[in-house]
Formats: structure tokens, sequence, C-alpha cells
């Protein structure tokens, strides 16, 4: 099964940083906090699924690469 998740930055703080996320670009819908200390990441409507994994596990790919939390992305599986 392929699964593919889009990421959107909408909020940044110095202890988290908040992405929109889902199957389109433009309207995702859902959300994930990320605590910056611990980099763990919580979804805002209880629902741990595939999505947000794949979403939570690519950001913090990403953070670890450049050092930054990405403003935007996606991931494929």
């Amino acid at each position: 099964m392929a699964a593919l998740v889009y990421f959107r930055k909408v909020f940044e703080t110095e202890g988290l940083v908040e992405y929109e996320f889902g199957g389109d670009p433009d309207a995702s819908g859902r959300r994930l906090a990320v605590d910056k200390a611990s980099r763990t990441s919580t979804v805002r409507d209880g629902r741990v699924d595939h999505a947000f994994l794949l979403a939570s596990r690519k950001l913090r790919v990403l953070y670890a690469e450049r050092g930054v939390w990405p403003e935007r992305g996606m991931s494929a599986s």
C-alpha cells in the first residue's frame, strides 16, 4: 500500500513547532505538534495513524539533516 502525506508549518515558538498535514497539499486539515526539546510529536485530533507517523518521522529526519524545522514538505512510502 502506497501512502503520501504533505505537511506545512503553521507556527513555531521557542519550544514547539506545529504543522498541518494530510493527503492534499492545499487542504491538509489535520495538525501535529513537535516538542523541540524531546522531538516527540503529538497529533491534535488524537488519531495516531499512518499519515501522522509518516509526517512526524519525515519531520524528525529533515530536522536532523538540516538543523532547522522545514517550512513544508512531503513523505511517500
